[in-house]
C-alpha cells in the first residue's frame, strides 16, 4: 500500500483520527500522522499515537492460532472447529451443573476495541451468563451512580469553550479525555480571560499550565471540595435564580454547607485558605465552568462522595446546559448509564452482595466471588480483550482466583498474563486488521462516530470477535439457519422490508438477545468490503434515531426509517469518522430526569455533613503510593512491546526531592517498595513535582514478553502486585489504587 490510510489511535478514549503509511513489507507502519479530515481531532495527535507500530508489529507475544492448555500447563495449537466445540461443551456443562450465573464475563474491549464486546451480549444470552464487569468498574461507576441519582443521564464537560476549566484528580495533558486536549489546554493558558483550576497532589503538566494549582495532601479531595462548595455558599456565589428554576433539594444541601468548617478542611488538605478562596471565587464569577474528574479521585478515598461534591460545585453555580459547561450527550451505546438505585437497593453480586452499577460487578470483589465455597460462586470466566491478572487489584490473589476456575477462556491478540492462565485462548485480529470502533463518542454539540476500516490484512488463522461470538452462539444451539432464513428473504426485498422483519423479531424478547449475531449473519454478508462486523451498527443507528430524533435530523439525516438508513450508510462509508448528531445546549434538559437536577442524595450528603477526622500519619507506612500514574510513555497494557518507550523505560518510582534528600537517594538508586500486599525493587526518580510523603508508579508496566532468544523479559513494576482488593470505595467498590500506604528502604549498591 502506497497511500495514507485513515484509522484511529487506540491508546485513550479520544481515539484521535490518524493516517498510516505502510512500509514495503505491507505490514510495518512506516509513518503515522494526524488525520486532518477527522471531524473531532482534525489532525491533532499526541506523541503516543506515533509509536503504534510497536502495538501492531512489536514484541507482543502475538497469538495466531487457537490454543488449548495441556495438563502440564503448556499449550498446543488446535483448529477452530475443535476450539469452538470444546469451549461450548464446557460452558454448557458448567451451566447445567451450576446455572448460567456461575459463568462470568469480563472485558468487552480495550480503548477503541468495542465491536467485539457488543457482539458478546449474544454469547452471554446463549450460555445464560448473568454477571459481567470491565475496567469501567475500576474507575467510573461511582461517577455513573452519582450522575444517575442527580440527573438520570450521564453528562460530560465542554472544556474547549469554558471560561474556567476545573480538573479534579485529572491530568488531561497525559490522560486527555476531550478532543485535542494539549492544544485546548495551551489555548486556555494563553487566554487572560480564561482560567484553569487543578486539584492534584502532583504538579502535573496540566497543573503547570494552571492559574490555580491546589496541591492538596493525597486522599483529602473530599475535604477540599467540600470547603470550596461551602465558600460558594458563604460568599453568595451560588446562582440562586438558576437553582430555583432547575434544581431540587437545594435547601438541604445549603444547610449542610453552611455548617462546614472551611478553614479546618483547608488545613486538612494542606492548601492555603487564601488560595482555595481565590480559586473558588474564580469559579463562582465565571460565565461558564467545565469540570472533569479522573482516576486521581475515582481510585482514591471517598471516591463516590468526591464525585458528588465535585458536581455540587458546578451545579450550585449553574454550570449546566449552556456553552462551556456540562451537557447530556447522545451516542450509539449506553456507556455510562445507570438506573441510579438508592444505596442498598438494586442488583447485587451473588456472593459478596456488592452493588452492580451500570450492569458491572465491582472489579475488586471478583476474586472474593470465586475464592469461596459459596454455592453461587463463579466457576468459569470468559475474558475478552482484557487482562485482569495484571490490571485488577492484588494480582497474586487474582491469579489464585483464576487458577481456581473450572474453565477460563480468553479472547485476545497476544499471550497476556491472563491468557497464560487460560484453558483456551482464542486469537483475534489486531485493531488495525479488522473493522473496529469505539463507543466512547461523547462529543457535543456535534457528536462523532468513527468506524475504522482495516489497514492491513489479518493472519488467516485468527477470527474477528463477531465471528467467534456467532460460532459460539450457533454451537450452543441458540441460533440456526431457520432463524436467519426469514431475515435473508426480507433483505432480498430491500432494507425497508428487512427493517420491518427485524422489528418483528425484536418484539420477541428471547430472540432480541441475539440481535447482534442475527444482523451479522444476515445483513453482514451484504455489506461492502467485507464489513460484516459493522452490521450491528445498523441497529445502533436506528436506535439513535429513535432516542435522539431531533439531533439526528439536525445532523442532516432526515427523520424516520430513512434517517436510520442514511445514518448507517454514513457510518459505514465515512472512513474518517462522521457527525452522527447535532444538538442545541438546551437539549440537555430534555434528557434529564424530570428536566431537573437533584442536589440532595441523602446518604452522600450525610457523609459530607459528618466527615471524620482524617487518618493520622502511620509510622509503619509513612508514604502514600499512587499505583498507576499516566505518563508520556504509558498506555495501560495495550502496547506490550517495552521498546515503544523513548524515556523512563523501566518506569521509575517518583519521589519528592525532599524525601530523596532525607533518605540519601539519588536518581537511579534502587529501593525496596513495600505495601500491605507485596514488595518490589525499583529505581527512584527524585522530582520537585511530588509532595513529601507521596510516591507514584506508572501504569502499563510489569508486562512479560518473549525476547529474541526465547527468554521471558519483564520490564518495570506491575502496580497491582502492591494493591489490595479490600481497599475499595464503600459505595460502589472502586479501588483505592491512588492511596496505597507504603514504606521505602534503600538497597545498598
Amino acid at each position: 500500500m502506497t497511500e495514507w490510510q485513515p484509522t484511529a489511535c487506540i491508546l485513550c478514549e479520544c481515539n484521535c483520527g490518524i493516517q498510516v503509511l505502510l512500509g514495503p513489507d505491507g505490514r510495518s507502519f512506516e509513518k503515522i500522522r494526524g488525520d486532518k479530515l477527522h471531524p473531532a481531532s482534525a489532525g491533532y495527535t499526541c506523541n503516543k499515537a506515533l509509536r503504534l507500530d510497536h502495538y501492531q508489529n512489536g514484541r507482543t507475544g502475538r497469538i495466531t492460532a487457537p490454543l488449548r492448555r495441556r495438563a502440564d500447563g503448556t499449550f498446543e495449537e488446535i483448529d477452530w472447529d475443535t476450539a469452538i466445540s470444546e469451549v461450548t461443551a464446557r460452558l454448557l456443562e458448567i451451566g447445567e451443573r451450576h446455572g448460567g450465573a456461575s459463568v462470568f464475563y469480563y472485558g468487552g474491549g480495550g480503548q477503541g476495541n468495542h465491536l467485539g464486546g457488543a457482539y458478546a451480549t449474544a454469547t452471554m444470552a446463549a450460555f445464560g451468563i448473568r454477571y459481567r464487569s470491565s475496567a469501567l468498574a475500576q474507575e467510573k461507576t461511582g461517577d455513573f451512580w452519582v450522575g444517575a441519582r442527580m440527573a438520570g443521564h450521564p453528562v460530560r464537560a465542554d472544556v474547549e469553550h469554558a471560561e474556567v476549566a476545573l480538573f479534579v484528580g485529572k491530568n488531561p495533558y497525559q490522560s486527555h479525555g476531550f478532543p485535542r486536549a494539549r492544544t485546548v489546554l495551551k489555548e486556555i493558558a494563553r487566554d487572560p480571560a480564561r482560567s484553569m483550576v487543578v486539584l492534584d497532589p502532583v504538579r502535573t503538566e496540566t497543573a503547570e499550565l494552571a492559574d490555580y494549582h491546589l496541591q492538596l495532601r493525597p486522599g483529602t479531595d473530599v475535604y477540599l471540595l467540600t470547603a470550596m462548595a461551602a465558600i460558594l455558599v458563604r460568599d453568595n456565589l451560588i446562582d440562586t435564580q438558576w437553582l430555583a428554576e432547575h434544581a431540587d433539594g437545594v435547601a438541604e444541601v445549603l444547610a449542610v454547607l453552611r455548617a462546614v468548617p472551611i478553614e479546618k478542611y483547608c488545613a486538612i488538605a494542606d492548601v492555603e485558605l487564601d488560595l482555595v478562596t481565590a480559586a473558588t471565587h474564580r469559579i463562582g464569577r465565571a460565565a461558564s465552568v467545565a469540570a472533569l474528574e479522573d482516576l486521581g479521585v475515582q481510585m482514591n478515598r471517598y471516591s463516590t462522595v468526591v464525585s458528588y461534591v465535585e458536581k455540587l460545585v458546578w451545579l450550585l453555580t449553574g454550570n449546566l446546559a449552556k456553552p462551556g459547561t456540562q451537557y447530556a450527550f447522545t451516542g450509539l451505546s449506553n456507556i455510562g448509564f445507570d438506573r441510579g438505585h438508592p444505596a442498598g437497593a438494586g442488583p447485587k453480586s451473588p456472593v459478596v452482595g456488592a452493588p452492580i452499577v451500570s450492569g458491572l460487578v465491582p472489579c475488586n470483589v471478583i476474586s472474593e466471588e470465586i475464592l469461596t465455597d459459596h454455592p453461587d460462586r463463579y466457576r468459569a470466566m470468559f475474558v475478552e480483550s482484557a487482562n485482569p491478572a495484571h490490571s485488577l487489584a492484588d494480582s497474586a490473589r487474582m491469579r489464585a482466583a483464576l487458577a481456581e476456575l473450572e474453565l477460563l477462556v480468553v479472547v485476545d491478540v497476544a499471550m497476556t498474563e491472563t491468557a497464560r492462565l487460560a484453558h483456551y485462548v482464542l486469537p483475534a485480529p489486531t485493531q488495525f486488521e479488522k473493522y473496529e470502533a469505539t463507543f466512547f463518542n461523547f462529543d457535543f454539540p456535534r457528536n462523532i462516530f468513527h468506524l475504522r476500516h482495516p489497514v492491513l490484512p489479518a493472519p488467516e488463522s485468527v477470527l474477528p470477535e463477531p465471528e467467534i461470538h456467532a460460532r459460539l452462539v450457533e454451537a450452543a444451539g441458540a441460533l440456526s439457519e431457520d432463524d436467519y432464513a426469514p431475515l435473508r428473504a426480507a433483505l432480498e426485498q430491500g432494507r425497508e422490508a428487512f427493517a420491518m422483519a427485524f422489528l418483528g423479531i425484536m418484539a420477541d424478547r428471547n430472540k432480541a438477545k441475539y440481535a447482534p449475531v442475527l444482523l451479522y449473519r444476515t445483513l453482514g454478508p451484504t455489506l461492502p468490503d467485507d464489513a460484516a462486523a459493522a452490521a450491528l451498527l445498523w441497529l445502533a443507528a436506528y436506535n439513535c434515531v429513535r432516542k435522539f430524533p431531533h439531533s439526528v435530523e439536525r445532523a442532516g439525516y432526515g427523520t424516520g426509517l430513512t434517517a436510520g438508513e442514511r445514518l448507517f450508510e454514513a457510518i459505514l462509508t465515512g472512513s474518517h469518522g462522521v457527525v452522527i448528531t447535532e444538538d442545541d445546549y438546551d437539549e440537555t434538559w430534555n434528557r434529564l430526569r424530570d428536566n431537573r437536577v437533584q442536589l440532595n442524595i441523602p446518604e452522600l450528603l450525610d457523609v459530607v455533613a459528618n466527615l471524620p477526622e482524617p487518618l493520622g500519619d502511620s509510622g509503619e507506612w509513612p508514604f502514600v503510593l499512587a499505583a498507576g500514574e499516566r505518563r508520556a510513555f504509558t498506555a495501560n497494557t495495550i502496547i506490550r512491546d517495552p521498546e515503544w518507550r523513548k524515556r523512563d523505560d523501566g518506569g521509575a518510582l517518583r519521589i519528592s526531592a525532599a524525601d530523596a534528600q532525607r533518605l540519601g537517594l539519588s536518581a537511579g538508586d534502587r529501593v525496596r517498595l513495600t505495601t500491605g500486599r507485596g514488595s518490589t525493587e525499583v529505581s527512584v526518580e527524585p522530582t520537585d513535582r511530588m509532595r513529601a510523603g507521596h510516591l507514584s508508579l506508572p501504569n502499563g508496566l510489569g508486562l512479560t514478553v518473549v525476547a529474541a532468544d526465547g527468554s521471558a523479559v519483564t520490564t518495570g513494576v506491575a502496580p497491582n502486585e502492591l494493591t489490595a482488593a479490600d481497599s475499595r470505595d464503600e459505595w460502589v467498590g472502586t479501588p483505592w489504587h491512588k492511596y496505597v500506604p507504603a514504606r521505602l528502604e534503600a538497597i545498598d549498591a
